[in-house]
């Protein structure tokens, strides 16, 4: 039986939240070092091929907790809308308590990174699908034809994502709300 990995997930961890506040290109390896408590030398072990490495694991890390919060959301609400509303509100609650400082680590990280990586394009291609599929899922239980929901899906995705930045440059929650308020409209099947 082999040990599970000691320092993986902490550096993976670190990176993520470092990414999320600072972004890709401004988080350096001794800042991911320092933040994740590992050795210096169990980055190089788990990470060979470096910082793109390490993102792309902070960036499917990050896509799979999305897409558990979703499915856990999509369990316990009746209706996608009522689902993205809560998403939201669990959104604002984050961005508040950061001081307005996070967005989202895939976002951030893909913004300064993709396409020139094809590995962090890939991971952020599986995160984004992951998470619309939760909502295209939830809006066809809500009645609406598969393509539709999917082309909703994409729509929330970008208007979270938006919603983020600007909530960030505002330092407020409110653009965040005015999203959630309109996709609540746009989201329920007539």
């Amino acid at each position: 039986m082999s040990t599970p990995p000691r320092h993986h997930g902490a550096i993976v961890r670190a990176a993520a939240a470092l990414f999320r506040r600072n972004g890709f290109a401004a988080t350096g390896i001794n800042e991911i070092v320092e933040v994740s408590g590992a050795p210096k030398g169990s980055l190089y072990h788990y990470f060979p091929d470096g910082k793109n490495q390490i993102a792309e694991a902070a960036i499917r890390f990050a896509g799979a907790g999305l897409v558990a919060t979703m499915e856990k959301l999509e369990q316990e609400h009746d209706t996608a809308a009522s689902m993205v509303r809560a998403y939201c509100k669990l959104l604002a609650g984050w961005m508040a308590k950061s001081g307005f400082r996070d967005g989202c680590p895939i976002s951030t990280t893909l913004l300064e990174a993709a396409p020139q990586s094809v590995a962090l394009t890939e991971a952020g291609r599986e995160a984004f699908a992951g998470w619309c599929a939760v909502i295209a899922r939830a809006l066809v239980r809500d009645g609406f034809g598969k393509a539709e929901a999917r082309r909703l899906a994409t729509l929330t995705v970008s208007a979270i994502e938006g919603a983020l930045i600007l909530a960030r440059v505002e330092a407020s929650a409110a653009p965040i709300d005015d999203v959630a308020k309109s996709l609540v409209g746009a989201l329920q099947f007539k």
